[in-house]
């Protein structure tokens, strides 16, 4: 048997678990994103212990995978491949109409807006003291410095940092890129960063309001690509890397900033964390998957006990000559 391929008893099992509807509605929804338990059980307007018992099945069955991430526990659907072929081709086949499926969409969209919402307030109400809120667990200045050493002496041709906030990873690598491009949802954030830039005296630089998930920017427009505390905040983490990881150029490197995991529940309600940190082995499937080779990791340790550790990961995509070689 291949290795893309399922046995006959392996299909039926995958089969058994994809049809009841509830199950299915669940898959159609972990095809737009990971989702907590509770953000399915609010759209499918069950209980959490029916669709724990739902996603429990589908786990079993390949169909799913589960992570757990602090007190909360998220669910994917399945990468592994013959699995994930039924399932999306069975998915591609549900009337685009369905009306129930259709229902289901429109309120995930409503647990979306509501989680933009509170982070669009969350930024809106600490704008002005980012930078001091972002130093609160390692000093910045010992981030910053890794950062500079992890992305290496440059010069960059163009930066582009996806999430800027007040624009400091841009006015960090000022003097090292001859132009660059931040994007922010935050209209408060980019005003914050225009003032930063100019009083930097930065030059060649484009601040856009735009989306980590959709950037609208070219393939390989980047060759320095910056994601600086960021991810922890958002739905589908393993997204913004695939699109940051697309505009990265041939013999381009990827940077991101973020914590490695950590049990801090309450920065999901005071701070608008959406996940407590990423571990090594996933930064790593998601940097191979977009076709970036992975360097060791720096790990910075927190200033305070108790406090959070800063990962730096950076990967690289392979030269236009080492890929024909390759």
């Amino acid at each position: 048997m291949s290795s893309m391929s399922l046995s006959s008893e392996q299909l039926v099992e995958v089969l058994r678990a994809a049809g009841e509807p509830s199950r299915l509605r669940i898959l159609a929804l972990l095809a737009r994103e990971e989702l907590a338990v509770m953000e399915l059980s609010q759209i499918l307007d069950q209980s959490q212990p029916r669709v724990s018992r739902h996603l429990k099945l589908l786990t079993e069955a390949g169909l799913a995978e589960r992570f757990p991430d602090g007190a909360w526990v998220f669910y994917r659907l399945t990468s592994d491949g013959p699995r994930r072929a039924v399932l999306d081709g069975a998915l591609a086949r549900i009337d685009a109409g369905d009306s129930l499926l259709c229902r289901d969409v429109e309120r995930l969209q409503s647990v979306r807006r509501e989680r933009s919402d509170a982070a669009a307030a969350y930024f809106a109400r600490n704008a002005a003291r980012w930078d001091e809120l972002r130093s609160l667990y390692v000093e910045e200045s010992d981030v910053e410095a890794a950062v500079l050493a992890a992305a290496g002496p440059g010069p960059f041709r163009r930066l582009i940092d996806l999430g800027s906030g007040t624009g400091r990873m841009l006015t960090l690598f000022g003097g090292r890129v001859e132009s660059a491009i931040g994007l922010d949802l935050s209209q408060q954030m980019l005003n914050i960063a225009r003032h930063n830039a100019a009083e930097a005296g930065l030059e060649r630089l484009e601040l856009r309001h735009g989306d980590i998930f959709e950037t609208r920017l070219a393939d390989g427009c980047g060759d320095l690509v910056v994601v600086h505390q960021v991810l922890h905040y958002l739905s589908d983490p393993a997204a913004a890397v695939a699109e940051a990881a697309r505009l990265v150029a041939p013999g381009g490197k990827l940077l991101i900033v973020d914590f490695a995991p950590h049990g801090l529940e309450f920065l999901r309600e005071a701070h608008q964390h959406r996940r407590l940190g990423f571990s090594d082995a996933e930064m790593g499937r998601w940097f191979e998957a977009a076709g970036l080779a992975a360097n060791p990791p720096a790990a910075l340790p927190p200033a305070k006990d108790k406090g959070l550790t800063v990962k730096i990961w950076t990967a690289e995509r392979a030269a236009v000559a080492e890929r024909s070689a390759a």
